[in-house]
């Protein structure tokens, strides 16, 4: 997107059919900083002004972070009217030992079936 004499560029952005609406996605290989979720506010509102067709709803944002304070990240989006999510992500898969026990520990050990196998 060119506003002015700048470029700006969010990483991806799909168009989501059932909802009907842009979603911007902004990888971050860092934790989360609060001008984070200023420069996501500037892609939302870039978006609703320029690329929004009628029966569109408005874009969502997420930003996808290798960490996240969740104070720093209430603080930084409290206010916005935007539809703006923060998360993190792993750069490695856990080990097999630690995925089960999440199952167990979410769904029960009477839901893991055939993975109480491996």
């Amino acid at each position: 997107m060119t506003e002015g004499r700048k470029h700006h560029r969010v990483d991806l952005v799909f168009y989501h059919r059932l909802l009907r609406c842009h979603v911007l996605i902004d990888l971050k290989v860092r934790a989360f900083q609060p001008a984070d979720a200023g420069q996501m506010n500037f892609y939302l509102n870039w978006f609703k002004a320029n690329m929004m067709s009628g029966g569109d709803e408005p874009p969502v944002g997420i930003l996808l972070c290798s960490d996240k304070d969740g104070t720093e990240v209430e603080f930084a989006t409290a206010g916005m009217d935007q539809q703006l999510f923060v998360s993190r992500y792993l750069t490695a898969l856990p080990s097999a030992k630690k995925l089960r026990e999440l199952i167990v520990r979410k769904w029960g050990r009477a839901e893991m079936g055939s993975a109480d196998k491996y």
